[in-house]
């Protein structure tokens, strides 16, 4: 078994998760302080290398080391003591992997007259397999990298063609606003320290769900989708707009975000809460965005100005997506996170099923298709054009 170790939190309220190859993080409680120091050989070791009081100590206190599951881990000694002469030192606290899974180790201080240790724990990890753990990293770094180039084939194939012809406004649209609100979420719970702490208070041992990553992916996706509705603005589009019910559905989007804006105001709900209600709204676009280009290409019988790269890539991010998942469930022994809420790999699962859908309509139903027609005859410079083929009388 190999055991990670996350410490949180720090004393600005930022609550860290940290890795074992990661050290020197420190601990605040009201009345002490901890620096620990985490490294991990055969063993994952808890380094508490410091502890320092405000206030001198009247009696001797002995610290228990409690695991909230004690199938999973066992944590050698699982108490020590701090003598009145001796208030600071190093003491280190072996954890033991038993069992694959997740666990949070806590403290309870006897006597514990004038000391609050609540607030003094770790969050461990025990895998079963090590070689997973970073099979797992590869995965999930190549299908970021596959949905972060996936917006680009469209981008160029628009470039190339000068034109945006079968390419579906109302999927457009419905992709910049999900990506928006995407967004919204992913800075507002990393960098607004008041949505932060909410987050803390409602979630007091949680870690933040928002890394690095999940910015850049949702800013980048917010910007390549804006370059391509630029394009629509410049390039042929034939006589194509957003459609009504987009319209609609928008309409219906923008007052449940105004309403919430207006209640996080109030003091009705917490900012953190407008910012579930944004991703929620990109959800919903998850579930639908994909349906006016699929019924599109089948109006047109043609998948002509669909760029079929996109969809090769976001297959791609997709099913990698939910085999990290798989392995992350079978590494950590946390089915539950598949099936105890299987929003995540049922969004990705959709996903990839459109992306089949897609790749059978470019590939199967119509792949004879072409953008330009010969007709029989003298060529001559007469050309007809409707909005989703140009044919060339010739």
């Amino acid at each position: 078994m190999a055991t990670h170790i996350f410490s949180m939190p720090t004393r600005t309220g930022r609550f860290a998760g940290v890795d074992t190859r990661l050290n020197s993080t420190c601990k605040w409680t009201k009345y002490l302080s901890i620096v620990l120091d985490v490294s991990m050989f055969l063993m994952s070791q808890l380094v508490i290398k410091k502890i320092s009081f405000r206030d001198e100590l009247s009696e001797d206190v002995t610290i228990l080391i409690e695991a909230q599951h004690i199938d999973l881990v066992r944590t050698e000694p699982s108490s020590f003591l701090i003598t009145r002469e001796n208030q600071t030192g190093n003491w280190t606290i072996t954890v033991l992997g038993l069992s694959a899974g997740y666990v949070t180790l806590s403290s309870n201080v006897t006597p514990s007259t004038n000391i609050i240790f609540s607030d003094a724990y770790v969050r461990v990890i025990v895998e079963k397999s090590d070689v997973l753990y970073h099979v797992s990293a590869v995965v999930g770094w190549v299908y970021f990298l596959a949905w972060s180039i996936s917006f680009y084939p469209q981008i160029y194939s628009n470039y190339k063609r000068k034109s945006v012809v079968g390419l579906n406004f109302d999927f457009l649209s419905l992709n910049i606003v999900g990506f928006i609100m995407y967004a919204l979420f992913n800075c507002g719970l990393y960098w607004i320290p008041t949505v932060e702490q909410e987050y803390f208070s409602r979630y007091p041992k949680g870690l933040n769900p928002v890394q690095v990553n999940d910015i850049f992916f949702a800013l980048h996706a917010v910007f390549a989708t804006a370059i391509t509705i630029l394009q629509c603005f410049i390039y042929e589009r034939g006589n194509q707009r957003v459609s009504t019910t987009a319209r609609i559905i928008h309409g219906a989007f923008a007052i449940f975000i105004l309403i919430s804006i207006i209640l996080s105001l109030l003091d009705t709900i917490t900012w953190l809460d407008f910012l579930y209600y944004c991703s929620y709204v990109k959800l919903a676009i998850t579930l639908i965005k994909y349906v006016p280009q699929a019924f599109y290409n089948y109006k047109r019988k043609s998948t002509v100005g669909w760029s079929i790269g996109n969809i090769f890539l976001d297959f791609t991010g997709g099913t990698l997506s939910m085999l990290q998942m798989i392995l992350n469930a079978y590494n950590y022994d946390d089915w539950e996170s598949i099936f105890g809420d299987p929003t995540k790999f049922g969004l990705g699962f959709f996903s990839v099923a459109f992306d089949i859908f897609f790749i059978i309509q470019h590939y199967v139903l119509y792949r004879d298709r072409q953008e330009y027609m010969k007709l029989p005859g003298d060529c001559h410079k007469d050309i007809q054009e409707d909005s989703s083929d140009k044919i060339y009388s010739c």
